[in-house]
């Protein structure tokens, strides 16, 4: 009796010893820890980028969906209304602007031919009157010769030293100059008072020119409110395609978080989609085990909801900086109190098989170590 029972317990140390040995080696060899989980780069909550009324919701939890399909919808009939409003203040401005720019080739091309004829006809009435005091001043001239010549003829004729004749014909020539003065001064005086209408024609045209710059700041005040309701215009198009919800990618619905008629802010959870394809395993090691352990060592890991299979996966980055670094209360060491703790790094590890596996799910790691 007593050799059996030395036989049982021999046989349990050497049992317990070989398995110590394994559980030892085995460890020795990989880098082991239970703080693995299943992630994905593609899950997605989805919101609205308007709050409103959601008026329809196409997808149940777990439904597929493909990518640009139409997940929700949310009211979007206020929005379509103040489109339509800015569409016709839109119209109504572009109206006015043609309008005023009408108006306005219309006053510059008659400033333009305005002003060309009154410039002409100053230089025309200038030039007469140039002429016309110069006629008047030389027949003056003559006039006064004539008259001298005529108080010298009468003179002369009272001494019957010439003819009656000869003295009529230089009195005759005396009135016909006086009345080739006098219709030149009433001509002279006609084309100044001519000249000085079609100044003050030039100056109404001076002033209407004026008014092109006042139009033009009202072209550009009206173009600039256009402008101005056309990005408001493209702003409420922007909302209302915001109002239609659709799937970034390809997966299943992980969560839907709210039903039909239920009115959301902006940004309130609509639903969370996942691509189950895209999927990885990340686990936080504790850098005590992070001896050879390198971009490319292999990997099986177990997972708890899938006890019976073993998934292979390769290590694809090791992050350069421990969890705790982004913490967002960082540990005070001012005071020079110092506990260190052991620090864990996040490794993303490449999963080479995906059956089974779901975003989650929690994973016991092994990753083979290499020398270093």
């Amino acid at each position: 009796m007593k050799r059996i029972f030395l036989i049982i317990i021999v046989a349990l140390v050497l049992f317990f010893g070989y398995e110590g040995y394994n559980y030892l080696h085995f460890r020795e060899k990989n880098a082991v820890s239970d703080a693995g989980f299943v992630k994905s780069d593609s899950l997605s909550i989805l919101n609205f980028k308007v709050g409103g009324k959601v008026v329809k919701l196409n997808k149940k939890e777990g439904d597929s969906v493909k990518k640009g399909e139409i997940l929700a919808a949310i009211d979007d009939r206020d929005f379509l209304v103040k489109k339509e409003e800015i569409k016709k203040t839109i119209l109504s401005l572009k109206e006015q602007i043609a309008s005023l720019k009408i108006k306005k080739e219309r006053v510059k091309d008659e400033v333009t031919i305005s002003k060309r004829v009154a410039q002409n006809s100053i230089k025309a009435y200038k030039k007469r009157l140039s002429s016309l005091k110069y006629m008047i001043d030389s027949n003056s001239a003559k006039l006064s010769q004539v008259k001298r010549d005529l108080k010298r003829y009468k003179k002369l004729i009272s001494k019957k030293l010439i003819s009656k004749d000869k003295f009529e014909q230089i009195h005759t020539k005396m009135s016909s100059l006086q009345s080739a003065i006098n219709a030149q001064k009433k001509e002279y005086q006609s084309a100044l008072q001519n000249l000085k209408n079609v100044e003050e024609k030039l100056n109404l045209a001076k002033s209407k020119e004026l008014n092109i710059p006042e139009l033009e700041k009202s072209i550009s005040a009206l173009s600039f409110k256009e402008e101005a309701l056309e990005q408001k215009l493209k702003e409420v198009n922007d909302k209302i395609s915001y109002c239609t919800l659709y799937a970034p990618f390809g997966g299943i619905v992980a969560k839907r978080f709210v039903n039909d008629k239920r009115v959301v802010k902006v940004g309130y959870p609509i639903y969370s989609i996942v691509d189950p394809n895209d999927i990885y395993a990340e686990v936080l090691l504790s850098e005590k085990k992070l001896r050879g352990v390198k971009k490319g060592c292999k990997v099986v890991l177990v997972a708890d909801a899938v006890p019976k299979k073993k998934f292979k996966g390769v290590v694809e980055s090791i992050m350069p900086t421990s969890a705790s670094t982004f913490s967002l209360v960082p540990r005070d060491i001012a005071s020079g109190e110092f506990t260190k703790l052991d620090q864990r790094f996040v490794v993303r590890i490449k999963l080479l098989d995906k059956k089974g596996l779901r975003v989650g799910m929690s994973l016991n790691v092994a990753i083979k170590r290499v020398k270093d």
